[in-house]
Order: C-alpha cells, then structure tokens, then sequence
C-alpha cells in the first residue's frame, strides 16, 4: 500500500535525514592548516614563544568516488528545498452517502468497530485470482479517473461523491466506507497527511500534493490501490518527493516472487528512499487482500 512516503513524509506519506555538511577532499588536494605565531603567557606569568605550527590532514578518493559525492550532495540540495506553505487545515465533513441494498456490503460495514487484522494468509487459486484481477481493474479505473480530477478549488469531498458514484454504477461497493466508522467511501490524504485522510470542505490549493487511495468490493473481493497526484504548480522538491516515491514502490514489486523473503521488499524501499535523503515511514505497512481487506501477511516498507 502506501508508502511513506512515506513517505515520508509529514510532507504526505514522508520523512527526511540530514546531515551536517563536512569538508571534503578530492583526489589532487590537501588541506593545510598552520597555527600563527602567538604569544601566550606562562606559569610565571612571563611570556614564551610558541613555534609555529603546520598541520597536513589528506584522504585519497578516487575519482568516481568524489564525483558521486559532488553529485549525491546536489540531489540533496535539490531535495531538502520546500517552499513553506501553510499547515493543513480540517474542513467539514459531510454526511456518508448511500449505497444501493443491491449491491454486496462487506462483513465490517454493520459494526463500527475496527476489524482486526486477519491472522490468515489468504492463498488465491485461479477463480479467485480472476475476480480479484476485476476488482483491482475496476479500482485503477476509478482511481485514474478520479486523478483527472485534481485541479485547485476542487474540494475533496468532490472527489469522494465522484468516487462513490462510479462504484456504485460499476456494482461494487466502497471498501472504506463504514470500515471501523469511516465516514467515507475514498481517502484523501493532503500534504502532511500522510495516510487515510478523511474528505472535506477544503478546497485543493495550487501546489498541493493529494494521495487517493481507492478500494472496491466486487464479488466478496477487495481490490485496493492508491496514487499521488500534483495539483497545479508543484515544487520541484515535491516532485521529486513523489517521483522517488514511485520509485520506491516499483523497487519493492520488483523483488516479489515465489520465495523470496519479505523483508528484502523493506531493504530494497529504504535503500532507495536514502540514496536521495528521504527516510521511510515506519507507521503503515504493507498486507495481504481478498475475500479479507486486511490481512497477513504484513510488508514492512523499512528495513524490519
């Protein structure tokens, strides 16, 4: 699922990790530092000469190895630079909408308690790998459309109603809608909001950043999927915060296979997210989904 971005970040799903800058030497320099000639007062309260002297510090670094460096701290440079915006702001929350008695509601929405986590791996045969292919297209479609979407002024609880309405048509059901009480049927995750943000009256501003997290139910299974969006004129650093992002979550698919470990998936995510000084978040996890909407396994996406 989400990322941390992490991301990271309160900045969404983000953290970062700074570093004092350090003097550094490149393969045909030195640095020579000499103490001036000074005069100090003794014991005796008389004074003696101090001799000068002359200090020689030298490391040898290759080539490549300096220009990696060079090249690692303008990317951080890059990186660390946000314009300061204002802090996220909650605005109202609407009434949850309804959803058609036709359509199939998942065990969870009759209770307003919070489910807990399935204890159960959920191993998918053919038949239920062919309906959660349905349920997980039918979620990308929705998802896509509802990034077309983002623009300033557009509030998200548009967003939500427009979710909500292509779902119901397609005869699926929301998944987050009345999921331990969740008022709505899509989460809108703003800026510092790092996760399951809750749509309302607040209008996206220009510079924005907004992760939509979409889940259908369709034919007893979930399809759960979640994109970041620009909205408007973004900063670099926060485009290059979501580009790593992406990166990051193609780095951690790329190692799924039958056999391989779990928690390679969490090294291979955090290895890239510090190449480019970003951290990990440590808070949301990874999980299996189908018939269940949460369940083992959990994917740490940090080292674990």
């Amino acid at each position: 699922m989400e990322l941390a971005a992490s991301v990271s970040h309160g900045h969404g799903s983000s953290s970062f990790l700074h570093g004092s800058a350090k003097p550094k030497l490149n393969s045909a320099s030195a640095l020579f530092t000499g103490a001036p000639l000074s005069l100090s007062p003794s014991s005796t309260g008389r004074q003696a000469r101090c001799p000068n002297k002359l200090v020689v510090h030298a490391k040898r670094i290759s080539g490549l190895e300096e220009a990696m460096r060079i090249r690692r701290e303008r990317e951080l440079q890059t990186t660390t630079k946000f314009r300061k915006r204002p802090p996220l702001r909650r605005g109202r929350v609407s009434p949850r909408l309804p959803v058609p008695d036709h359509i199939p509601k998942p065990p969870y929405v009759s209770s307003t308690s919070l489910p807990d986590l399935s204890p159960e791996y959920q191993i998918h045969d053919s038949e239920s790998i062919a309906k959660m292919r349905a349920a997980c297209e039918l979620a990308a479609r929705v998802l896509d459309a509802a990034g077309k979407l983002v623009r300033p002024s557009v509030t998200t609880n548009e967003i939500d109603k427009a979710v909500h309405q292509m779902i119901i048509e397609a005869g699926a059901y929301p998944s987050p809608l009345g999921y331990g009480g969740f008022p709505k049927s899509v989460c809108t995750s703003v800026n510092e909001c790092m996760c399951h943000g809750i749509p309302d009256s607040r209008q996206l501003q220009d510079g924005d950043i907004i992760n939509i997290d979409v889940t259908v139910y369709l034919n007893g299974y979930h399809g759960d999927t979640s994109k970041t969006f620009l909205c408007g004129n973004v900063s670099d650093g926060l485009k290059r915060l979501v580009k790593v992002t992406e990166e990051c979550l193609e780095k951690g698919i790329a190692v799924c296979k039958d056999g391989a470990s779990f928690k390679k998936i969490g090294k291979r995510i955090s290895e890239h997210a510090e190449k480019y000084g970003f951290g990990v978040v440590e808070r949301f996890v990874g999980h299996g989904v189908g018939k269940v909407f949460h369940s083992e396994p959990i994917i740490y996406h940090n080292r674990k």
